[in-house]
């Protein structure tokens, strides 16, 4: 059988509507339709080709990504195109630049933090694209320890100004995306000093370029922090550095939502409640666990792909060799990662639906959900970003050699996504966060006070300790009550453990007065903080879970949709399950033979999923041109366009190298002494 033919062969053998499952990737049937036509408006349009992208020097490459977004805003404003639209055209471009952090950060700010007056003067200006802005907050010595930011803000009444300064090297502005060479403005974080007090952080909008000759006004140095990891990859964007010399701004520049400094410079309180600047967190963390969905099924379409076309060994009398997908092994490494896609998918939606309720409550100054949703999305970006990261770098390796060639479109991917890990939180810190608010929620569960959303099973922890697990056979591993008690009951365990040796510490240093019992519970928190991370990846790993089987209490139409989602959530609880089998065995939440149950089901639902495995990942509905891997070809032509791809690398102009003469020959020759080296 001719390669072309391969997945056309796979896709025959789907046992569910692809068509259909494709509207519940995108959520919903209006959002498929504009993804897929969006999609192919850029699939079509030559002026975002990215194919060479990995070859281009950083001025060239830097230089092209500028001409896309002008191109794409182009494009938006003659096509009319919705917000919606405009969202998903810049998505499929592909390529990361100065807008992304314009419309997903400088915005949102100004959104959440400004008052209403300041958003009437700043948001149209950014809404037509008259002013470019970044979020300046990351400096060169403080990143996730925010109260440390060093840049100062300090009112002088006598000009009713703020002078924005860095006073040492360490407070320079280092990383905000779009701010090396394009930003126009930025949201800036400083330390709010007035009467001679500081106030702690806040927010100012300030112009850092001309807008006449896009010169840095005077006080600022500005400029790009050189090159990052990767080929083309995420060095198309302009991470910056930014110094402030007593750069003065008008006071009504300090977004003033939340507190506000008057004429007079006194700092007072709104109206408004502290709180609702979560709501702009909630909102930026669900987009960030969006994006990893997003990128992990990409690796995933094309590792699944190109396991399907690649054959190697087990040759019969035929001459046929095995399609590498068929191994096991391959099935046990791959399997796992596409459900996980599956799964990212759905607690991304109800992360969006979360984000919905949140800001309505705050808005009716209900907090009393704030700190579980804090915790959750902080937990849930932490999960996602880390997964996701290794799981390109899996896909890489799944695809052999061949996924180590830029043409794959796997290092690209990888490089452009690791930094996941790190902006918007470090995902340590993060699920230290998350620690704290479990540790919180399990010293007050004796005071009668009941958990709440995805905590709630923790108001059940007198059961989860002393519960055993039903599963008898390996068929009741398929059982999603007997498949969430374990996970309630590994996560509740492990929560009240930590507690509980907390509680040792202090308990040790009784009779201490309350300020030095904080600075012991702190030290005690520090000593067993890789625990607590444990506790909180257990805690994330249920929410996903419980996320995944609500979704399949949804009505779901369209012929074996719902059945191959029931698979895919199945096995990414049970590989999760397998995984950690050291957690849930040494908890006691399952025994070693019932551990030995679910692997043994795990095995079965990989041969489930094998015939529906290429058809699974066309349900992504990613054109060639959006996965820019060879690999992973919709039509599975892989070795010829290999062969293609190789002869347009630029070494490959000129028969002879450059350097022969030089080098070569004199080597050759045993000339080396007349060589100019």
């Amino acid at each position: 059988m001719a390669r072309v033919d391969q997945l056309a062969s796979e896709r025959s053998k789907a046992q569910f509507d692809v068509d259909e499952m494709k509207i519940v990737w995108a959520g919903s049937r209006h959002a498929f339709e504009i993804s897929d036509r969006i999609s192919r408006l850029v699939a079509s349009d030559p002026a975002f080709r990215k194919d060479n992208r990995a070859m281009l020097g950083r001025k060239e490459l830097f230089k092209n990504t500028l001409r896309k977004a002008a191109h794409a805003w182009k494009r938006i404003i003659e096509l009319r195109l919705t917000d919606e639209e405009a969202s998903r055209l810049r998505f499929y471009v592909d390529e990361p630049a100065f807008t992304d952090l314009h419309w997903g950060m400088f915005i949102p700010a100004i959104k959440g933090q400004g008052t209403d007056e300041q958003q009437q003067k700043w948001l149209p200006l950014a809404y037509k694209m008259q002013i470019i802005g970044c979020y300046a907050q990351t400096e060169l010595g403080h990143g996730s320890n925010i109260q440390g930011l060093e840049t100062t803000a300090t009112f002088d009444p006598q000009t009713d100004e703020f002078i924005i300064h860095s006073p040492t090297l360490t407070s320079c502005k280092w990383w905000p995306g779009g701010l090396g060479k394009v930003s126009t403005h930025a949201v800036v974080y400083a330390r709010l000093i007035t009467d001679g007090k500081d106030y702690g952080v806040n927010g100012f909008i300030v112009q850092l370029r001309s807008l006449d000759d896009h010169s840095p006004l005077p006080g600022i140095t500005v400029g790009d922090i050189g090159m990052k990891f990767g080929n083309g990859a995420y060095n198309s964007m302009d991470n910056g550095v930014l110094q402030f010399d007593h750069v003065r701004i008008p006071r009504d520049q300090m977004l003033m939502r939340v507190s506000q400094v008057t004429r007079e410079g006194k700092f007072v309180q709104s109206n408004v409640p502290r709180q609702l600047v979560y709501g702009t967190m909630v909102y930026v963390r669900q987009t960030i666990v969006s994006d990893a969905s997003c990128a992990l099924s990409r690796a995933v379409c094309i590792a699944t792909r190109y396991s399907a076309v690649r054959r190697q060994f087990g040759s019969n009398n035929d001459g046929v060799e095995t399609q590498v997908i068929d191994y096991k092994t391959q099935q046990n490494r791959l399997f796992p990662l596409l459900a996980s896609a599956y799964a990212f998918r759905f607690v991304g939606e109800w992360l969006k639906w979360l984000y919905m309720d949140v800001t309505q409550r705050l808005q009716a100054n209900d907090f009393s959900t704030l700190p579980e949703a804090h915790a959750c999305t902080a937990g849930l970006k932490s999960l996602t970003t880390s997964a996701t990261a290794d799981a390109i770098e899996e896909c890489r390796k799944l695809c052999g050699g061949h996924g180590y060639l830029c043409s794959s479109g796997l290092p690209e991917l990888f490089a452009v996504y690791v930094p996941a890990c790190t902006y918007e939180g470090d995902n340590v810190v993060l699920l230290l966060q998350v620690a704290r608010f479990l540790m919180k929620t399990v010293s007050q569960l004796g005071s009668g006070k009941k958990p709440v959303g995805t905590t709630a099973y923790m108001g059940r922890v007198e059961h989860l300790m002393q519960s055993r697990c039903d599963a008898q056979r390996a068929e009741d591993w398929l059982k999603p009550s007997v498949i969430l008690e374990a996970f309630e009951a590994r996560s509740a365990r492990m929560s009240v453990a930590c507690a509980q040796n907390l509680a040792k510490f202090a308990n040790q240093e009784e009779g201490m007065p309350n300020s030095a019992l904080i600075k012991v519970y702190t030290r005690c928190f520090a000593e067993l903080s890789a625990n607590l991370t444990e506790a909180s990846v257990a805690h994330c790993q249920l929410i996903v879970v419980s996320k995944f089987i609500e979704k399949l209490q949804q009505d779901i139409p369209g012929k074996g949709v719902k059945e191959q989602l029931e698979i895919l959530c199945n096995i990414y609880a049970l590989s999760l399950l397998h995984k950690h089998q050291g957690d849930f065995l040494s908890t006691g939440s399952i025994t070693s033979k019932q551990a030995s149950f679910a692997n043994d089901q795990l095995r079965s639902l990989y041969s489930q999923v094998r015939p529906n495995a290429v058809a699974l990942v066309d349900a992504f509905n990613y054109t060639d041109h959006y996965l820019g891997s060879v690999l992973g070809r919709y039509d599975g032509n892989v070795y010829p366009k290999l062969y293609e791809e190789a002869w347009k690398d630029p070494l490959n102009d000129s028969v002879v190298p450059d350097g022969y003469h030089e080098y070569i020959r004199p080597l050759l020759k045993q000339q080396l002494r007349n060589a100019r080296l």
